[in-house]
């Protein structure tokens, strides 16, 4: 059994998990960190956890033209049907999509959601991902909240956290949320994409090290880790 989890720039990953192919808020075009190219991504499902436009990014798209199942909340569905896209699985915080290579449990986040076009996107959400002898938390756009102790419950191998601050927790509250969720590794995201939130992700590394029992890995825009 096998995963790697590529990081495509700001929420946006692709994973592969023993063969199998997964996108997580496939935000490709228009994202300045990304060297992926939307045209070149495959899926068998793609994971969303909220709709505004650095999340959704090229999911409509990718879906159609792979028959992709988009997993994300039951507003978001709605908003996919009338788009076009043919496979959703919708659900909501609690519940959880299962397949026979992974499972991806709805989470709570606290953010907002909309889609770009005005639409109302429903509870915002992260996963927590299992698949190919791995359990992987994608925490979504969110603030800490203590809840996060129950989601270490689950103990996981991998959390991918945003730390850009502005819109999500920044670097001080992420290094909290480590001690909560107590995984193996811990991943950035969000950070560094726009100006808003530049962080100094070497210094969070440092801290990460120093006041944690996790192993801060970080990515590359493109770069890859196997587990």
């Amino acid at each position: 059994m096998a995963v790697t989890i590529r990081w495509l720039g700001h929420s946006a990953y692709a994973l592969n998990i023993d063969g199998h192919k997964l996108l997580v808020d496939p935000f490709v075009s228009g994202n300045p960190m990304a060297k992926a190219v939307a045209k070149d991504l495959d899926a068998e499902v793609i994971l969303l956890t909220h709709a505004h436009g650095d999340h959704v990014g090229d999911s409509v798209e990718i879906a159609k033209r792979t028959g992709a199942l988009v997993v994300c909340n039951f507003e978001m569905g709605d908003w996919y049907t009338q788009h076009g896209v043919q496979n959703v699985y919708q659900g909501n915080p609690g519940g959880t999509y299962r397949n026979d290579w992974m499972s991806a449990k709805w989470t709570i986040a606290f953010h907002s959601s909309s889609f770009p076009d005005g639409t109302y996107g429903g509870q915002p959400n992260g996963f927590v991902i299992r698949g190919g002898g791995a359990v992987i938390y994608h925490a979504g756009d969110t603030c800490l909240f203590s809840d996060m102790r129950l989601i270490g419950d689950e103990g996981l191998d991998v959390a991918l956290l945003p730390i850009g601050d502005c819109f999500t927790m920044g670097i001080d509250d992420s290094i909290k949320a480590v001690e909560l969720l107590r995984p193996r590794i811990v991943s950035p995201m969000h950070y560094n994409t726009f100006p808003p939130i530049e962080q100094d992700v070497g210094a969070w590394a440092e801290r990460v090290t120093a006041e944690t029992e996790a192993e801060p890995v970080v990515l590359e825009p493109d770069g890859e880790m196997t587990l």
